[in-house]
């Protein structure tokens, strides 16, 4: 009788088996690898003039210079390149471009010039870097400029775009293109940039993140969250505008961010 029972039962399972229709598989959909978040530390906050409307910021020969822009909206802002004394905040002008016809953007220090990109001209100056006269001007095809830094050979220029263009110091002919993505998505808005130990970190316009991009393939392979320095920022100046300005001294290792109109430039520390 067991016998008979467990044949019937094999019976219909063997049926039921027969009789299902197979549903085809679901494919597996691998998500994109999520970017590393960099963990950071406030080492020291230091004073920070709020007029200066930073759009390049950047140590040479142990001075940290910084480059402002003039917005029409805010009648006090002007575009200057200067030295921002980190102990007292006081800002020593160097250099001045007209308000009326210039709008100052980033800088970069090579081969002892000093470069300096603007908005919407489509005009670089070229100063000497010890007497900050102007020595000559170059163009660009890029619609617009943002950012810039220096891997030590090319001067590397950020457009409010994923892009991120190469340039000869000499010739100041494009010599290549980086396109950014992350996870395989182009990222917008890169910023103002700064170069460590070989990579490219950019401020991300409107955000209060910072990206290090591998400069062999574009990549973000790491992300800084500062929204917390914003959030003091905003505390203690209601006016102050985006997170924008990344230097780093070589020299002692110290990495420096700040942002437009910010009260205070904050050294940090993560690992690089």
């Amino acid at each position: 009788m067991k016998r008979f029972i467990i044949s019937l039962l094999t019976l219909s399972l063997f049926s039921a088996c027969s009789n299902k229709t197979e549903e085809p598989a679901t494919p597996v959909v691998e998500s994109a690898p999520s970017i590393p978040q960099l963990d950071y530390s406030v080492v020291h906050s230091y004073p920070h003039d709020i007029t200066l409307f930073t759009e390049g910021f950047v140590f040479h020969n142990g001075q940290l210079f910084e480059s402002t822009g003039s917005p029409e909206d805010l009648p006090q802002t002007k575009s200057m390149i200067g030295i921002s004394d980190l102990n007292t905040g006081k800002f020593t002008k160097k250099i001045e471009i007209d308000k009326n016809t210039y709008f100052g953007e980033g800088i970069a220090f090579l081969n002892d010039k000093l470069y300096q990109l603007t908005y919407k001209n489509q005009l670089g100056f070229i100063y000497d870097a010890k007497t900050f006269k102007k020595t000559g001007q170059f163009t660009y095809n890029n619609a617009e400029g943002w950012g810039m830094t220096t891997d030590g050979s090319y001067l590397i220029m950020s457009d409010g775009t994923h892009n991120l263009t190469y340039f000869d110091p000499v010739t100041l002919a494009p010599i290549k293109t980086l396109t950014v993505t992350e996870s395989g998505a182009p990222q917008n808005h890169l910023n103002e940039l700064e170069f460590i130990k070989g990579f490219i970190y950019a401020n991300i316009w409107m955000e209060n993140n910072i990206v290090k991009i591998d400069p062999a393939n574009g990549q973000i392979v790491g992300k800084i969250d500062l929204t917390l320095l914003a959030s003091e920022a905003i505390l203690k100046n209601p006016r102050m505008d985006v997170l924008n300005g990344i230097a780093y001294d070589a020299a002692t290792d110290k990495i420096y961010v700040t942002g437009k109109l910010w009260a205070n430039i904050y050294e940090i520390s993560f690992t690089h």
